[in-house]
């Protein structure tokens, strides 16, 4: 345990992508003082994205480490304290708000940001995380673009696979939809536009055993399929493979105390960033399952922070 004095601040953000960065930097203009804690990967998903073509103001394409170390030094410049830290307890029941982190430091804070983001589910196949950036994805509006007239597989067999799958046609000359059961998990309408589609092969029963790929450039070459109903092997050409297994928000230290959807996410109030409790935000990811952007996730950030500031006023 440390024996650091307590930290106390008007506004503690807990996490630190699009959304806790921008967040910081309302907040520090407003002089509020912010002091916003990281875990071990500042930064969140973006830190996996090579080229970003799609964040505002950006003619050429720009990395995505690149970008949030842009917008951690903006957060610090204008007076964010960054401090790193896993915060491990939370206690939202009294005010001032409490939290506590791995190190053992206590803070206390008149108002929280929680902006900790979401993790994309992945196999797990050492091929895959070999092959991120570089091939493998889990987000098609971000990389589908790169995949111009090549051909492509989609794992999963929920709504998120299935619009993803929809949406690389777009690009894609022909899409592969893996899924390792025979039937798909998302709802009738969706599933009857796939059908249609005639740019879309469905591969039923059957799981990604790895992913085949060159090292000089590096790049996605092929996946190997097991049919887990015969065994069967194969291996097919392709250019890129989108898993969409679904995300996990990084809610767990709220459990029981915020209101939260059935997956995980937190609730907040319509056209707020407001969660069941007053002086409480959420902003990006650990909120948001529909948009997932860099650009959504800065903007609800700044909300959450001009929520804050107008609740410390009152």
């Amino acid at each position: 345990m440390s024996n650091n004095p307590t930290k106390h601040t008007k506004v503690l953000i807990i996490g630190s992508g699009p959304a806790g960065y921008t967040a910081a930097v309302y907040a520090a203009r407003a002089m509020l003082n912010p002091i916003l804690v990281y875990g071990s990967e500042p930064g969140g998903q973006l830190t996996t994205t090579t080229d970003v073509e799609n964040y505002p103001g950006f003619a050429d394409a720009i990395q995505g480490p690149w970008l949030m170390d842009q917008m951690k030094e903006q957060a610090r410049a204008v007076g964010t304290e960054m401090i790193e830290d896993h915060i491990s307890s939370v206690n939202l029941k009294n005010s001032p708000f409490e939290a506590i982190g791995d190190t053992g430091q206590k803070y206390t804070a008149d108002s929280i940001i929680i902006s900790t983001g979401a993790q994309a589910r992945w196999l797990n196949l050492k091929s895959e995380q070999e092959f991120r950036g570089f091939g493998v994805s889990a987000c098609a509006t971000c990389d589908g673009f790169f995949f111009k007239d090549k051909e492509v597989a989609v794992v999963g067999g929920g709504n998120a696979a299935v619009e993803e799958a929809m949406f690389l046609t777009k690009f894609a000359s022909k899409v592969k939809l893996i899924h390792r059961r025979d039937s798909l998990r998302a709802e009738k309408m969706l599933q009857k536009k796939l059908m249609a589609n005639k740019k879309i092969e469905i591969i039923w029963d059957t799981v990604v055993e790895d992913i085949l790929g060159a090292q000089d450039p590096k790049n996605v070459k092929g996946i190997k399929l097991k049919n887990v109903k015969t065994n069967n092997i194969e291996e097919i050409k392709l250019d890129g493979v989108f898993i969409a297994i679904g995300h996990d928000p990084a809610t767990q230290l709220f459990k029981d105390q915020l209101k939260m959807d059935k997956e995980g996410y937190l609730i907040t109030k319509p056209d707020s960033t407001e969660t069941n409790i007053p002086g409480v935000y959420a902003a990006g990811d650990v909120k948001d399952k529909t948009f997932r952007q860099a650009v959504t996730a800065a903007g609800m950030g700044c909300m959450a922070a001009l929520e804050a500031e107008k609740f410390l006023s009152h």
